[in-house]
């Protein structure tokens, strides 16, 4: 059986050095030794343990929820290196099978670059003659927990491992595939609902029709157009117009007032905020209107500053946690860099 050393983690490219300092931050805390393998704008990290690797016991020990910068990962060998064109069946083949196990699927990856698109055609193709050979193996079961996955960085080069299917991305490679809807008034309404997708495991019982909304900086309406499809009737807060068709419905009440200083007459459902305004504000208000017990939930956006982005991060959840703490609100935190984000990351509060 070859070793698994390490974690190889998928994330937007750019943000390597954040994806990289927040899994750092976890083995550390774990007691794990490990360093770090990345270089910039490869879509990519590698957490390599040192002395006695037990990579798979530290990945069931961390929670991939609770990874902000990480859209996939997964338990690796070593990269397999000058794959045969003619033949790269064999010897992954061969790879897989010192992993010691079977997987109920398989996910074939490559990196979210300009580069790493390229082999999208490829994996498509390739998938099938894998998915045949595992089969010939006996390495697909619908009774594993395991989900195998092979990330392509070229036709050549692959890393091979497994993630449990229940600490991992159910989606390949942590993307959805959204459209953008015709009757949106803006793409920000596929931020939204990637949160939504990403972050609420039964919308059917936190969305319901004649639930209360109020979206902050909602011009031109994106956030509030997801909202209203739900059912929720909205109140849009924001200076700037509101565009015509999602006003005609009439579910969207338009106030044109300050979204730092406007309170709701009674307790809203949903909270949500898609304001370019400094991270360290925007969470400040979001802990006002839990502390006031002005909303049940929240989701909301943080735009990045361009240094010391997890840092800033770090600091405004546990700004939050602790303002909601002191009103003695339980509650949960969620926290992604989604896909449809760029410099900025979501996060979502629900309170029971």
């Amino acid at each position: 059986m070859s070793e698994i050393t390490q974690i190889i983690l998928l994330c937007r490219p750019g943000f390597e050095k954040e994806c990289a300092g927040e899994i750092m931050d976890y083995a550390t805390n774990f007691g794990f030794p490990a360093y770090i393998q990345t270089m910039p704008n490869t879509g990519y990290v590698q957490l390599v343990a040192t002395g006695e690797p037990n990579i798979n016991e530290l990945i069931s020990q961390l929670d991939f929820k609770q990874l902000i910068f990480t859209r996939q990962w997964f338990a690796s060998l070593n990269k397999l290196n000058d794959l045969p064109e003619q033949n790269r069946l064999t010897p992954l083949i061969n790879a897989i099978k010192s992993l010691n196990q079977d997987f109920y699927d398989i996910e074939l990856a490559y990196p979210d670059t300009n580069e790493g698109k390229s082999l999208s055609r490829f994996c498509k193709q390739f998938k099938p003659h894998l998915l045949t050979a595992l089969k010939k193996q006996k390495l697909l079961t619908a009774h594993s927990g395991q989900r195998l996955h092979i990330l392509f960085l070229d036709s050549q080069q692959a890393f091979v491992g497994s993630a449990p299917i229940e600490n991992s991305a159910k989606i390949a490679m942590g993307i959805p595939r959204l459209r953008m809807p015709s009757s949106a008034p803006s793409r920000s309404t596929l931020k939204l609902e990637e949160a939504i997708h990403w972050f609420v495991e039964d919308e059917s019982k936190v969305f319901k029709n004649g639930m209360t909304a109020v979206d902050l900086g909602a011009a031109p309406g994106g956030w509030s157009w997801q909202l209203v499809q739900r059912g929720l009737l909205v109140t849009a807060i924001d200076n700037g117009p509101m565009e015509d068709k999602i006003m005609r419905g009439g579910m969207v009440e338009h106030l044109k007032t300050d979204a730092f200083t406007y309170r709701p007459k009674k307790i809203i459902d949903w909270l949500v905020c898609d304001m370019a305004e400094r991270p360290s504000l925007v969470s400040k208000l979001i802990a006002k209107w839990f502390g006031r017990k002005d909303c049940h939930n929240a989701i909301f956006n943080l735009k990045l500053p361009m240094k010391k982005r997890l840092q800033e991060v770090n600091e405004c959840l546990e700004l939050i946690h602790e303002q909601l703490n002191k009103a003695d609100i339980t509650h949960e935190i969620q926290a992604k860099h989604l896909y449809h984000d760029r410099e900025e990351i979501t996060v979502c509060i629900m309170t029971s």
